[in-house]
């Protein structure tokens, strides 16, 4: 019996190092876009990446108020045509930095701005 169970922790333990890994590679394969918000635009005015994973993070410089960040395909303008996973987990506060979820980009070109700072809309290119 002590036999099975010593098996039994060895596979289990065997099966949650083999998952954690997958886990932590798949992380690694994440890029982070820093971008950053000054009163009524984004410094960064157009941005080349290549097809993959990435997370966005938004740095509100001084704004004044909350900001956002919106991605969308080029041309096609909307909510419904969001890409959801892009915004934000929480409104940026003046003077911090917030994170979107993890958002896989095809190749294309997209565009991207912030309605509640009223910024441009920047373009984003795919290759």
């Amino acid at each position: 019996m002590k036999k099975i169970i010593a098996i039994l922790v060895v596979v289990i333990g065997f099966a949650f190092n083999t998952n954690a890994q997958d886990k932590m590679m798949k992380k690694e394969n994440v890029k982070t876009v820093s971008l950053e918000q000054t009163k009524g635009e984004f410094t960064q005015k157009q941005i080349t990446l290549s097809e993959g994973t990435y997370i966005f993070e938004i740095s509100n410089n001084n704004v004044g108020k909350n900001v956002g960040f919106v991605l969308q395909p080029k041309g096609k303008n909307g909510q419904e045509n969001h890409i959801k996973e892009a915004y934000v987990k929480a409104l940026v506060k003046n003077n911090t930095k917030q994170i979107s979820n993890e958002v896989t980009l095809k190749k294309g070109t997209y565009t991207y701005f912030c309605p509640l700072n009223k910024t441009p809309e920047y373009t984003l290119i795919v290759e």
